[in-house]
This record gives structure tokens, C-alpha cells and sequence, in this order.
């Protein structure tokens, strides 16, 4: 089964029918979407399609970017550049020593076989099933999967590969790292366009022409190089950077079945399937620092000998409070947006007919081995010249620092008002900052339209603005403290708790020291002096 040229991707066409198509037919503008059975495996596809794209069809410049962005390849031109990588892409093989993709070159004969339900990252472990405690994620939902859901589950797990105990490594990025796409601006858009927006041209990402037949591109076409022992880990120097699409972190070999069976994932009949596969530990040890064409990362300032870090999946997902980091290089707090999202932020923009872009962030929120979550979510990508970034990076900053003080500030009053004691008390309550920030959302987003509203002020957010933005915040955490404490408040002991504590609330926003320093900073009236029930009316519009 060669991943490049049989009709195993499963697409969604613009009339809601869907087939399965092979890579090279992408080309089409009628299809919208995979339509893969898990989110994972979705966000999987996208990189998937979009490495294969960069290794095997990058663009030579902008130029040329652009013009197969509005007119696509023909199927036959891109099958054409697709015939280059045929070799790397089998998952199947006659032979033992035939390379298999995203597989162990050694057949791994002397390892124990398990279950292919492993393979999905979110599967209970080992130790989990010795001491029987799989409660929630139940063993054995998975006996058998066809050959296109072992092989998309598969590239998901290298391309998250969390910590699996001794010697199964992370992946290049960190276990569970969080990508970052660029979407059009028309969410009817079709699949070429979504993910041509994620191919860099050769002026953007530049590298020298690679070796397809090297494991330097594709670590899976020889021996892997073990890590048992100091001195084997694996440096950017030492690949190609378009390794850092195909990395290969944990050794695995399917064992793939023949018979009439069914996928237990997208209960599908097939004639070929997996129901095991062997696993070793001490695969290419990932180490040092890399930028991953699809990722965030934060470097120290202070201390830049030291490795970067991509940005993972955290409690909460992603809300706007990440925007400034995912979008907007900031050498002072050591920010790097992915290079696909620098790359659409600049010269492309020009070219797009002003037409916003999204970014989708995606990614598991990992607690060392345990999935503790998936996150999905799309923000805005606004067009934001060089001469307006300066001023706009100062204005969130101020801004989202307002914002992060207000929810600290309207959890401490929510958990005064629940209890007698709210410092002894051990709860998790992180969905209380969650509801604000999604409730703010959207005043957050009409605030930066407000600055590059127009592109030749000189002046920051305007006082007007900024009091909006005030009241905004104010009128998110009255209303959900209100919800959360007064509307369930049932005896006079509770009632006169929350009084107090909705006061203290209040109070911050009219007295508090941030609140001072923001109104200062922006020369906000005082709301006795200015015209609150006008403006209060606006901020909820």
C-alpha cells in the first residue's frame, strides 16, 4: 500500500458526499475537507499532506506559490513530483529489509507483539492494565484497524509521541506539541487551498536540495541510530530540515493480517488489517533546539545558549490570551510563531486581496504519558503592517495583562463567596478562568481591529477604545459571578458572604492599582466623569 498513490484518504466533497482519493488527486477544487473519524488523525492528515507537499512540490519562490494557489496543479503534474518520493512511502513490503514508512528498518522479531489499539495516544499503557485502573478509557476498544487507519494512527503517534517510559522517546517537538495552521478566509475553501497556505516556498524555508534516498529526509530508509547510550542523540545539524516533518521517534513494526475483516475505527470492511505490532525502545533520541516549519516556540532572552521549547497543549486550550504568542514574533518575551504563520503574515498578504486568514491550533494537552485532553480552535490572523506591529505588541501586552489580573481577580471573589475559608480550599477551579476568557473574547478581537483600524496613527489604543475594553472585562466578571454565586446562593450566611464579595469585585475595577496604572496609561476618565451607561451598552454590543 504506497501512502502517495492508493485511494486510501478518506475527503469530504463540497457537496457533503464522500470517497476516498489518493494523494496526488488533492489537486481538486471540489474537495473540501479529509473527513478522517478522529480529530487527531484530522490535524494528522493536514501535516501529513502538507510535509508531503513541501518535501516533494515546494515552490521555488513566492511567485510561484502564488500562482498555484489560485490556479492548483493539474493531478497529473503533481503526480509527476509525487513519483519522487514513491519509494518512502510504502507501508507494506515483500521483503524484510524493504523500508516501510514511519517503520523500524529491523523487523524487530525479538519483541513482544501488542494490541494496535497503542498505537492511539489517548490507549491506557501497560501499567494501567496490570493494575486494572483503565475507568475511563477502556482497553480492547480497538482490536483491528484497516490499513489506512493503522497508517494515519501511526504518523499520529510519531508526530506526538509522548514520554512511554524508558527509552520510548518524545517526538522532535516534544511530546503532544501544539501545530499551528493557516486557514483562508472562506471556510468553503477547497483542501488545495487549506493546505498550500502551509507550503513554503524555497525563498522562505531554504534548504538545499535534498536527498530523497537518505535517511537524513526520511529516517525509516535505514537502520534507525539507537540511543541507548550517550553521545547518539539527534541534532538538527546532523538532517535535512525537511526531516522535521518525517521524524521518527519511537521503533515499530505493524503486523498486518489478510482476510474479510472490519476497522473497528471507522467500522469499514477491509480485505487487510492490523491487530498487532511490535515495539523497541531507544529510537533517534530528538535533542537540542529545532523550529518546526508548523510550531510555536519560546526561546530565553536571557539566556539564549540555552534549547527552545515548543508550545504544548495546557488545561484550558487555546484562548485569546495565546494569540499575541502564536502570531506576533516578540523578542523580548522570546516568541516565534510557526514559520507558515510568519510566512502568511508578510509578502502574502499583499498578494491575498486583503482577505483574513485564520490560524487553527491544534494538539493534546499531555500529562507525561496520560492524554489529558484534545484541543481544537481557530483565532483570527489580521493584517497587521511592519510599522503598526511595534505599537500593536505594546497595546496587547497591556491589554491581555489587564485581562489575566481581571480573572485572577473575579476567581478569588467567585471562591470567597462559595467559602468560609477559600485559601484552604484545594478545587480545581480553572473553569472559571475559562468561561472568561472565552466571554471576552470577542471584545478582545474588536480591540485590535480597533488599532489597525487606522494604519497611520501614531497614537496607541485610544482612551475610548481602552474604556471599552475596561467595561468589557468588568461586564464579564460581574455576569459570571453573578451566575456562579448569586443565582445559587440559598441562605442568609451565603448571601451576605457573596454580597461582601461581589463588592471587593466591583471595587477592583473602580479602585484597584492596575486598574489606576491602565487608566493612567491611556488617559481613561474616571467612569463618574465619563458616559458609563453609553459606553457599558457599546462594550456588550
Amino acid at each position: 500500500m504506497n501512502l502517495l498513490f492508493e485511494r486510501w484518504i478518506p475527503v469530504r466533497l463540497q457537496n457533503g458526499e464522500r470517497r476516498n482519493i489518493s494523494l496526488s488527486d488533492i489537486t481538486s477544487p471540489q474537495i473540501a475537507d479529509f473527513a478522517f473519524p478522529r480529530a487527531d488523525f484530522q490535524g494528522a492528515a493536514y501535516q501529513f499532506a502538507i510535509g508531503a507537499l513541501q518535501t516533494l512540490f515546494a515552490p521555488k519562490d513566492e511567485e510561484c506559490w502564488f500562482d498555484f494557489y489560485l490556479q492548483a496543479p493539474t493531478a497529473v503534474v503533481l503526480h509527476e513530483a509525487l513519483e519522487k518520493g514513491r519509494h518512502a512511502f510504502e507501508l507494506m513490503a515483500d521483503s524484510a529489509n524493504t523500508p516501510r514508512f514511519m517503520q523500524d528498518f529491523d523487523a524487530l522479531e525479538q519483541a513482544e507483539a501488542g494490541p494496535v489499539s497503542g498505537l492511539l495516544i489517548e490507549a491506557p499503557g501497560g501499567n494501567t492494565l496490570k493494575l486494572n485502573t483503565d475507568h475511563f478509557v477502556k482497553r480492547g476498544l480497538y482490536g483491528q484497524l484497516s490499513l489506512p487507519m493503522a497508517a494515519i494512527a501511526l504518523f499520529t503517534l510519531q508526530i506526538n509521541a509522548p514520554s512511554g517510559g524508558q527509552g520510548h522517546r518524545t517526538g522532535l517537538r516534544g511530546g503532544g506539541p501544539l501545530t499551528t495552521l493557516v486557514l483562508p478566509h472562506d471556510a468553503d475553501a477547497s483542501l488545495w487551498q487549506k493546505l498550500w497556505l502551509n507550503v513554503l516556498s524555497r525563498e522562505t524555508f531554504r534548504y538545499q536540495d535534498p536527498d530523497l534516498h537518505s535517511v537524513s529526509v526520511f529516517p525509516w530508509l535505514g537502520p534507525t541510530k539507537e540511543s541507548k547510550l550517550k553521545g547518539t542523540e539527534v541534532y538538527a545539524k546532523d538532517v535535512h530540515p525537511l526531516h522535521m516533518y518525517w521524524a521518527m521517534p519511537r521503533r515499530i513494526r505493524l503486523e498486518v493480517q489478510h482476510g474479510s475483516a472490519q476497522c473497528d475505527l471507522n467500522q469499514q470492511p477491509c480485505e487487510s488489517y492490523v491487530t498487532h505490532y511490535r515495539t523497541q525502545n531507544y529510537g533517534c533520541n530528538y535533542s537540542g533546539s529545532w523550529f518546526h516549519p508548523l510550531t510555536h516556540y519560546r526561546v530565553n532572552p536571557k539566556k539564549p545558549e540555552e534549547d527552545n521549547l515548543s508550545t504544548k497543549g495546557q488545561p484550558g486550550g487555546v484562548t485569546y490570551k495565546y494569540w499575541q504568542a502564536l502570531t506576533l514574533q516578540d523578542k523580548d518575551e522570546g516568541n516565534i510563531p510557526a514559520l507558515v504563520v510568519t510566512a502568511c503574515s508578510s509578502e502574502r498578504n499583499s498578494r491575498l486581496k486583503g482577505e483574513y486568514q485564520r490560524l487553527w491550533a491544534f494538539g493534546y494537552d499531555m500529562d507525561n504519558m496520560k492524554a489529558r485532553g484534545w484541543y481544537s480552535t481557530e483565532l483570527p490572523l489580521f493584517h497587521i503592517k511592519p510599522k503598526q506591529r511595534e505599537r500593536l505588541l505594546k497595546d496587547i501586552k497591556a491589554v491581555q495583562q489587564l485581562a489575566a489580573e481581571a480573572v485572577w481577580c473575579c476567581r478569588t471573589q467567585v471562591k470567597a463567596a462559595w467559602f468560609g475559608k477559600p485559601a484552604d480550599v484545594k478545587g480545581d477551579t480553572s473553569f472559571v478562568d475559562l468561561q472568561f476568557w472565552q466571554r471576552s473574547e470577542q471584545a478582545f478581537y474588536q480591540t485590535i481591529a480597533q488599532i489597525l483600524s487606522d494604519e497611520h496613527a501614531t497614537d496607541s489604543l485610544t482612551p475610548d477604545a481602552a474604556l471599552k475594553w475596561l467595561l468589557a472585562l468588568k461586564h464579564t466578571a460581574t455576569d459570571l459571578f453573578d451566575e456562579l454565586v448569586l443565582s445559587v446562593s440559598d441562605s442568609q450566611k451565603d448571601i451576605a458572604r457573596s454580597v461582601k464579595a461581589r463588592g471587593a469585585l466591583t471595587g477592583w475595577f473602580v479602585g484597584g492599582k492596575s486598574i489606576k496604572s491602565f487608566k493612567q496609561a491611556y488617559q481613561i476618565p474616571t467612569l463618574s466623569t465619563a458616559t458609563p451607561a453609553k459606553n457599558m451598552q457599546e462594550a456588550k454590543a
